[in-house]
């Protein structure tokens, strides 16, 4: 296995990245295959800014892939505003 970014990732999971250069259409198997990887790895907590170094694709092409997948997207966290108690 090869050790990136404090994790594991398989053979396989390099030759893919290794194959799918940017900017070359991904299509049928393969863009099958990449989708359900980003998916899985998008479910276990990576973010999409960090799958698109990893593949050596762009934001937009993981971004969309992960849409085309059915993925419901998480929001971009961060400090939000809550509702204003009520004032006694």
């Amino acid at each position: 296995m090869i050790m990136r970014d404090k994790r594991r990732i398989s053979h396989e999971e390099a030759r893919v990245a290794e194959t799918l250069k940017k900017g070359s259409r991904v299509t049928g198997a393969a863009r099958e295959k990449l989708a359900a990887d980003l998916k899985k790895k998008y479910d276990s907590g990576a973010s999409i800014r960090a799958l698109a170094e990893e593949t050596g694709r762009s934001y937009g092409f993981v971004h969309r892939m992960l849409s085309e997948s059915g993925v419901i997207l998480r929001g971009r966290g961060g400090a939000t505003r809550g509702k204003k108690a009520a004032s006694a």
